[in-house]
């Protein structure tokens, strides 16, 4: 009785849901894609709205939309407006709001096949490739100290648990040492600021941006590498999830990177450093619960659509806009 019940309450409101379309395109003259582009502007609040339809649309060509390849997304876009029986001339700015929706929607997809690829590469000591960019990150972390060897209990410095760095990076592959050695090389002043400070038990902030100007003595010690990988985590589930959707759509024009995810994760690094601090933890066994309260206040910030995480960060080359 149950399923036939909730048959039958599926069947009714998807009628319904029809019926009022067809009402409502009699009575404006536009179909539900014109009015989501015409009454919405570019970024997340269209293109989720949009991703939506296309989703629950029973249309084949509808669909497929949503997995096309970026190279055939403006002739979906003119086969969809030809299903539609829209004039191209006579709505220029509909197909090309259409266009750039789609390419973040196929974009996002393309950038989880990414991330996860780099993320199932297991770090591997001889690709010298690897090793180039391992050698790398302690340059760039520790430019005025020579390594003395490749296994070396120096990489503690730089927040690795012993001496082999390869070791850290099983839970997220080639995917952590890429976000690490990014950051570090993007937003250089930042990621040692934050390295220096990591090292210290308790460290006061003076002369420093309005959020350090509290001269707070708080507890600060933890692995900066290991947090990195952490943090890079934290990105991944968030972007798997498509929790992360609302910020890139408002803040890639077009089709969202792997540069965009990395940008993401500078910002990250660099707001759970300071919600580290407002926490105070006693010690290092606080992690998980810092982190968690960290990662429910970012997923709340998501929920607006037109939220852009980072649309003011101050890396050199993070060139954000809050569309």
């Amino acid at each position: 009785v149950k399923v036939v019940t909730q048959f039958f309450v599926f069947l009714y409101c998807k009628c319904l849901w029809r019926g009022l379309k067809f009402v409502v395109r009699k009575f404006t003259g536009r179909c539900e894609l014109q009015r989501i582009c015409y009454n919405n502007k570019h970024g997340a609040r269209r293109t989720l709205k949009i991703g939506t339809i296309l989703n629950m649309c029973s249309h084949s060509l509808l669909q497929s939309a949503l997995s096309v390849h970026p190279d055939k997304v403006e002739k979906t876009i003119d086969d969809i407006m030809a299903l539609k029986k829209i004039n191209p001339d006579t709505n220029p700015q509909l197909g090309i709001s259409l266009q750039a929706s789609l390419l973040q929607i196929v974009g996002y997809r393309s950038l989880v096949a990414e991330v996860e690829k780099l993320r199932r590469e297991p770090y591997d000591c001889e690709n010298p490739e690897h090793e180039e960019m391992l050698m790398k990150l302690w340059k760039e972390l520790r430019p005025d100290t020579p390594l003395t060897g490749r296994i070396s209990k120096q990489w503690c410095e730089i927040g690795f648990q012993g001496s082999d760095p390869k070791t850290d990076f099983r839970g997220m592959g080639l995917l952590g040492l890429h976000n690490l050695l990014y950051f570090a090389e993007h937003d250089k002043a930042t990621a040692l600021q934050m390295l220096h400070d990591s090292l210290q038990p308790k460290h006061k902030y003076v002369n420093k941006p309005e959020w350090e100007q509290k001269n707070l003595d708080k507890a600060i010690g933890y692995s900066f590498a290991i947090v990195g990988i952490n943090i890079t985590d934290l990105a991944y589930s968030l972007l798997v999830s498509g929790a992360l959707k609302t910020h890139l759509y408002n803040v890639a024009p077009e089709m969202p990177s792997l540069l965009h995810f990395q940008q993401t994760f500078c910002y990250l690094m660099q707001e759970f450093h300071r919600f580290w601090i407002e926490e105070d933890p006693s010690d290092i066994m606080e992690f998980n619960r810092v982190r968690s309260k960290f990662h429910r206040r970012i997923l709340r910030q998501l929920k607006n659509p037109d939220m852009a995480l980072c649309p003011h960060f101050s890396a050199s080359d993070l060139h954000l806009v809050n569309l």
